[in-house]
């Protein structure tokens, strides 16, 4: 599989296993050391090829997500969750790293699919009706909705924001919806 937008990873270990799984070209931000001219060198990028962010599924991870994408809007994101990227030595680190390469090109496909996805518009109301803002289960929802349309883990302000950025269409969220209700039924 050939990239052609350039991937933005965190570090060293993360490009190496970029490039064992896929055909592309990376960008390191040097974990949370991102500084201005890693910002521009990604501006750049997404000027003349495009941009995927793909950073770990951690606390870290997402704040160098938001710092590259508030600075370079319009770059496209791919996700693991944190059990795609777990370690399984007894450390237990997470990272892109320590995923499978198959994982990281599901992960890189994925951004393409919800690329071509049908938008429909899911309102505020859909989310209080999933429970997905208010109640003792939003937050757990949350988390296995981003899990299942890999689109990262978020709070209740950034759930539509992101579900619009990744256009997911009704239908998927939804479907999704229902398997994380499903889920919780049977566990």
């Amino acid at each position: 599989m050939k990239v052609k937008e350039i991937i933005v990873v965190e570090g060293k270990a993360d490009r190496n296993k970029i490039i064992q799984a896929v055909e592309a070209d990376t960008i390191e931000t040097n974990g949370s050391a991102i500084n201005e001219s890693t910002l521009k060198q990604i501006k750049h990028a997404q000027e003349k090829r495009g941009v995927i962010i793909f950073t770990d599924p951690d606390s870290q991870g997402e704040r160098i997500r938001h710092i590259i994408d508030q600075a370079v809007p319009g770059c496209k994101h791919a996700f693991l969750t944190k059990e795609e990227a777990r370690s399984t030595k007894k450390g237990q680190s997470l990272g892109i790293e320590h995923a499978s390469l198959e994982t990281i090109r599901k992960a890189l496909k994925k951004v393409y699919e919800l690329e071509e996805a049908p938008s429909g518009k899911i309102s505020r109301s859909e989310l209080i009706r999933f429970g997905l803002i208010a109640g003792n289960q939003a937050k757990a929802r949350r988390y296995r909705l981003g899990e299942l349309l890999r689109i990262g883990e978020t709070n209740g302000k950034q759930l539509l924001n992101r579900l619009t950025m990744f256009n997911i269409s009704m239908e998927q969220f939804e479907a999704a919806m229902k398997q994380v209700l499903e889920e919780e039924k049977d566990g």
